[in-house]
């Protein structure tokens, strides 16, 4: 059995990245493995990200719209 000390703690954030403390290993469904050495890593859950699997703030941006007067 794992011990808590030894499990690894998952935030979700709402409207925004799984925030995952590292480092980790990210396998991609492709086979590819990106890896972190960040004590805190945040994955991306909007794909947005130019930098996806891993977070670079994108889901903050808001898309814009116009409104008609």
């Amino acid at each position: 059995m794992i011990s808590a000390a030894d499990r690894r703690v998952v935030r979700v954030v709402a409207g925004g990245p799984l925030m995952v403390e590292g480092p980790v290993s990210i396998e991609m469904p492709d086979g590819r493995v990106v890896e972190s050495d960040r004590f805190m890593v945040a994955i991306c859950a909007c794909k947005r990200s130019k930098n996806f699997p891993l977070c670079d703030t994108s889901h903050r941006r808001k898309s814009s719209t116009s409104q008609a007067d």
